[in-house]
């Protein structure tokens, strides 16, 4: 069976192609973003993405009705379990609306959906572990304001992914684990894995945990609510500068974490200590997951585009080697797999097929 799968991103949009589980084709189309500027929503976008991924198949060989399974990544839509959705009407409304926020990842199903349409096989289309999965134990979500409630947008694709992966190369099911998973890339999350469900983590998209290569993090209220009402900003500066243009980038005017290494090689002081402030509090938030699992930690696994820097992986590994000596790198991401994977699960029976 050929499997389309599309993962887009706010500057890029991923494609990738397989025959079964091996993969054809695998192309990044990245965006200036200029480019991308003249869009007043994401939702404007669809017809632009469209085309490039018609244009890639194209250029590869493939028509739209050679594909037999259509998969995009789930997007900021109502929070629900973990699991592999056919995307449907209700599905599609939820993201078109931004229904817990406006993200690229929005498109992805969307996108899928209308391909598969476009071919009459909507009943084709599907997501693997959206960004809102919600496991959260019921005294996890509370924040302590009854308005607002502990549950948001993380890197569930990607931390399932690894979990099971470290599950299945340590022959033992995810089910019967207690794992720490650090995803560390454009945003960083941390969550608690027990008894195969993600049972606390922050939210990576939702100002919350540590700061990352271009989100603000966890801020203290006080202040926060200083600068909302200063008056020097409106709300869409203001979410800039929390999501966007926080994080690293706010110090150091960078979000490549190659860069910030160069920086420190060429002796900036300043850069070191903002790559080990983020390293520390990374730590921090690792170790408040090892008080939700009770101490009882088979491993901690790190992963993301950041696992690459030896210098932050021993930062970290410094700080929360006492809670396990299992401490797992899985460097980069590999969610369009996952994507792919997960669905054929589904069709073999190991995971369940939910409807939206």
């Amino acid at each position: 069976m050929y499997i389309l799968v599309v993962n887009p991103g706010s500057t890029s949009t991923k494609i990738a192609v397989y025959n079964n589980r091996t993969q054809l084709i695998y192309r990044t189309f990245n965006h200036d973003e200029k480019e991308m500027a003249a869009f007043s929503t994401v939702l404007d976008q669809k017809a632009f993405r469209k085309q490039i991924i018609l244009d890639i198949l194209q250029e590869h060989g493939f028509r739209l009705n050679d594909i037999d399974i259509f998969i995009g990544r789930g997007g900021l839509v109502r929070h629900l379990q973990s699991g592999v959705y056919r995307i449907n009407d209700d599905y599609i409304h939820d993201a078109s609306v931004g229904l817990n926020g406006e993200h690229a990842s929005n498109l992805g199903a969307i996108l899928a959906w209308e391909l598969a349409r476009a071919v009459n096989k909507e009943e084709m289309a599907y997501t693997v572990d959206p960004v809102v999965v919600d496991e959260y134990d019921p005294i996890a979500k509370i924040s302590g304001v009854p308005e607002i409630s502990r549950v948001g947008a993380f890197h569930a694709l990607n931390q399932k992914a690894v979990a099971h992966r470290y599950a299945t190369e340590t022959n033992r099911p995810y089910s019967t684990l207690k794992l720490i998973v650090a995803h560390l890339g454009g945003g960083i999350s941390v969550g608690a894995h027990r008894d195969g469900r993600i049972v606390d983590v922050n939210s990576a998209l939702g100002g919350d945990g540590p700061f990352s290569p271009e989100r603000a993090g966890r801020l203290p209220s006080y202040e926060l609510l200083k600068l909302c009402f200063s008056g020097q900003y409106t709300y869409a500066q203001l979410k800039k500068k929390l999501i966007g243009e926080g994080g690293v980038y706010g110090y150091l005017g960078t979000k490549d974490i190659r860069d910030v290494e160069q920086q420190i090689m060429d002796g900036n002081k300043k850069a070191r200590e903002i790559l080990e402030a983020m390293a520390y509090q990374i730590a921090k938030e690792i170790a408040s997951c090892a008080a939700v699992l009770e101490g009882w930690v088979d491993a901690i696994i790190i992963t993301g585009g950041i696992a690459y820097n030896r210098r932050i992986v021993e930062l970290i590994r410094q700080r929360v080697s006492f809670i396990t000596p299992e401490i797992v790198i899985y460097p980069g991401e590999d969610e369009m797999f996952a994507l792919a994977d997960g669905v054929l699960a589904a069709m073999e029976g190991q995971r369940e097929l939910v409807e939206y």
